[in-house]
């Protein structure tokens, strides 16, 4: 018993966080970040996914 409140307070939080929006300063998050849009390499190349030192296995040779 005294659950019903916690729950209650938890699915408000839930529901504002879903349902308002917050005005998000994207560009200031960036430079606390320090990321930048040149220079950086995304992580899924075709060089990264050639190899991954394991064989193929299907399942078919028991």
């Amino acid at each position: 018993m005294g659950r019903g409140r916690a729950k209650a307070k938890q699915q408000k939080v839930a529901r504002e966080l879903k349902y308002n929006t917050h005005f998000t300063d994207l560009d200031s998050l960036q430079r606390e970040l320090g990321t930048s849009d040149s220079g950086g390499r995304a992580p899924t190349q075709e060089s990264d996914l050639e190899d991954d030192g394991y064989e193929d296995w299907t399942g078919t040779d028991r």
